[in-house]
């Protein structure tokens, strides 16, 4: 089987997983037949997953799912794959913080005995598809699977459901400076206004200037197009300066004696002579006089 049959394989066999982990199974009754590893287990025994790629959770949010779990447990399992005596959380760490809040002495979960890159996978399945990473998570997650495992942007499209642009459009965010990424993570700027910021000058500075003016993501590419547009001009001081008078009226006079706008670069003992020009009219004109020469 070829790497590329067996990752679409894959691909397929996690979304048949997702499919598994949205059967509820309420705390204190037998899990469904259909998933034979469901079972309850001690919480002191699920460890968190130190590459799981959420790293954010939201304070208030943990304590209203705490509460809904007081109330009628815990109605997804968390999936765990056996490490030791323990369990190691894949997916559902949320609810495994949410149900120490509430108490819970142990809580129903999936085992699943995968791999790291696997478990990596089912995790950033399972959260983009309930849309529970920020966008830099999201971006952290796919650079580790294709740092550590060696996939394209094409195999993670196909395994998260997304377009090989997503993925592509996610890793440029990895290209941003630390202040615009906290920013990001912190819900201050969106994914379109993080992204038209990547090729500016000083994403930082135009970052803080989206923020404070609550500028819209059509407003921030127009800024980021701007400033993209000022690196590649020089300022006209600047050109300006590049040339002597002697060339400056030079072109002064040229311009005059065409009628059309005459522009010299010269440096050395050679150079250039543009002329330019609005219309046929004006270019076959251009022709005639230099062929008459």
């Amino acid at each position: 089987m070829s790497e590329d049959l067996s990752k679409r394989r894959l691909g397929r066999g996690l979304a048949a997983l997702i499919g598994e982990m949205d059967q509820t199974v309420p705390v204190g009754e037998p899990p469904a037949k259909s998933v034979s590893a469901d079972r309850l287990v001690p919480i002191e025994h699920v460890l968190r997953n130190p590459r799981n790629p959420r790293r954010m959770f939201d304070e208030q949010e943990l304590q209203d799912l705490s509460s809904s779990i007081r109330q009628h447990g815990i109605v997804q399992p968390v999936v765990v794959r056996p490490r030791g005596g323990d369990f190691e959380i894949i997916a559902g760490e949320r609810r495994w913080r949410a149900a120490q809040l509430a108490g819970l002495v142990e809580i129903p979960v999936i085992v699943r005995d995968v791999d790291d890159r696997t478990a990596l996978e089912i995790a950033i399945v399972e959260n983009v598809q309930r849309s529970d990473l920020n966008p830099l998570e999201e971006a952290m997650g796919y650079e580790q699977l294709i740092a550590e495992h060696g996939y394209t942007q094409n195999d993670l499209g196909e395994i998260i459901g997304k377009s090989r642009s997503h993925v592509a459009n996610s890793l440029r965010l990895l290209r941003l400076p630390e202040p615009v990424r906290d920013m990001l993570a912190g819900g201050e700027l969106s994914a379109g206004h993080a992204r038209a910021l990547v090729s500016t000058s000083d994403p930082s500075a135009l970052a803080r200037t989206i923020v404070t003016k609550g500028m819209s993501v059509r407003d921030a590419e127009r800024l980021a197009q701007n400033d993209i547009k000022a690196q590649s001009e020089p300022p006209v001081a600047q050109r300006a300066k590049e040339k002597d008078s002697d060339t400056l009226a030079l072109e002064r006079s040229l311009t005059d004696a065409l009628g059309l706008e005459v522009k010299i670069s010269h440096k050395g003992g050679s150079g250039q002579i543009r002329i330019a020009y609005r219309s046929l009219d004006q270019l076959e004109e251009v022709c005639r006089l230099l062929e008459r020469r």
